[in-house]
Formats: structure tokens, sequence, C-alpha cells
């Protein structure tokens, strides 16, 4: 079992923009005790109709789960892989409103009571692993730039710029295009590790480093604040929605030292 407590948190911040897209929550699994899950969704077109979807999937499917006495890692990626293409079909079967096609980008992260951490993410909102305030590694784009070229055959320089064509965005409910999963596993989690899952409104103006060492030296409230107070600064008036989940395992409190108290001259 683990041999750390969990302290995690939410917040955002509407930036500059006119409406708030983002959604960050954190659930646990009513049928599954110990496990954990940390979900973020950037929307686009329809405002926030594809992150309230991905909301609530995530939580259906994670309501419905049931866990063994161990974490079974790929029946985990099997549900987070599932949360994303049912979330994906549901808004592709919506019709197209004034504002387009409701889309989102999704990151996923399940923590299990044995100390293991399993993700996915659709775009490019992002997941963050740190080890202290060491950054052990981050989502990215790449496995999704090579699936473009080794099984769609496009050239490298077309595929790595999958962001500025429709056709080929990577995100739940483009109808031109079904979503590309990416998944992650870490085992042996320990006191002093922590995920971070936050919008392009945040991460695009931070270094791995200056999250990793905001993120280990305060809570999550306290790195929050510090994180979209600097943002909005950075910004310079021009930023967009910045939301962020954080999830950091801490070691539990020591138990107190055995001791007796005297009273009327007498051990108790």
């Amino acid at each position: 079992m683990s041999i750390y407590k969990i302290e995690a948190g939410t917040a955002q911040h509407l930036g500059n923009r006119p409406q708030q897209n983002d959604r960050a929550v954190l659930y646990t699994a009513p049928k599954a005790p110990g496990y954990v899950m940390a979900v973020l969704a950037d929307g686009m077109g329809s405002g926030g109709t594809a992150p309230e979807q991905v909301l609530h999937t995530s939580k259906q499917l994670f309501d419905d789960y049931r866990a063994g006495d161990t974490a079974n890692l790929a029946r985990v990626q099997e549900l987070l892989r599932s949360i994303a293409l049912e979330t994906h079909e549901v808004l592709a079967m919506n019709p197209l409103g004034t504002s387009g096609e409701p889309q989102t980008t999704l990151v996923l992260l399940v923590l299990t009571p044995q100390g293991q951490a399993v993700w996915a993410y659709v775009g490019d909102s992002r997941l963050y692993r740190f080890s202290g305030t060491q950054c052990g590694e981050r989502s990215s784009d790449a496995a999704y730039v090579e699936h473009l070229v080794n099984v769609d055959r496009l050239p490298p320089e077309a595929a790595k710029k999958h962001r500025s064509a429709r056709l080929l965005a990577n995100v739940l409910g483009n109808r031109q295009k079904a979503p590309f999963v990416t998944l992650g596993v870490y085992e042996g989690l320990q006191p002093g590790d922590a995920f971070l899952l936050c919008s392009d409104g945040l991460w695009q103006y931070f270094t791995e480093t200056e999250l990793a060492a905001v993120v280990a030296r305060g809570t999550p409230r306290q790195a929050s604040e510090m994180l979209i107070n600097k943002a909005i600064e950075r910004a310079k008036g021009q930023g967009d929605n910045c939301s962020m989940a954080i999830v950091k395992l801490v070691a539990p409190p020591k138990e107190a030292p055995a001791y007796t108290v005297q009273k009327m001259g007498k051990a108790v």
C-alpha cells in the first residue's frame, strides 16, 4: 500500500477571455477505494460544452470502475482510453452550433493505492511528473506526430504542423479524425513526487524547472495561486483561460511518541 498521503487541488482563472472554457476536477472511485482521478479539459468551439462532457463521462466510468486486490494497470489504461473515446463519440454526434464543433483537449491521471500512476492525454494540454524539484517527464505530441508519419503516411514536416491543420487536429470532437490517445505509466511513487495537469493558458509561460520548483515548495493552493498570478503578469493582457490540477504526495505525519502522564503520583 502507499506510504504517502495525497494533497491535491484545482484552480482556474479566466485570463483575458470572455468565458471560461477549461475544466479541472478531482474524483475518488466509490467502488475502488484508494483510487484518485484528476481530470483537465480545455474546450474550443462551443465553449464549455465539450469539457463538461469530459467531466460527465469521466465521473460516470470512474464511478463504475471496480478494482481488485492489486491494481491492474492494463485495465486502468483501458478505462482512460474508454473515457476519451466515449467522450469523442458523444461530441461527434452533437449538432453543429453557431460557434462550430464542440471540441476539447483531455488529460487524465489515476493514482492507485499501490503507488502507481496511469495517465492519458489528447491534444496540447499537458501533464508533468515531478520528483522533488526535478521534472521527471511531461506529455508531448511526439507520439502523435510519429503516428501521422508511420500510420497516416504524412511527410514529417506536414505532420509537425498538425496543430494548424483542422483535419489533423488531435482533439476530442473532431469529426474529421479520431483522437489519438497517448498513455503513460509510472510505478514506485514516493513522498516528494507530484503531478501537474494544465492547459496551455498556463504552461506556455513557464519552464519545466520553474513549474517543478513552485509545486515542490508549496501546498497545491499556494502553488496554484503563485502560478496563476505569474501567468497573468507574463501574459501582459493577452492571457488565455488558465487552469490546473495539482496532486502532491507527501509523507504521512509521524506517530506521536509514546509517553506517560503523571497524575496523583501514579503513571497512567
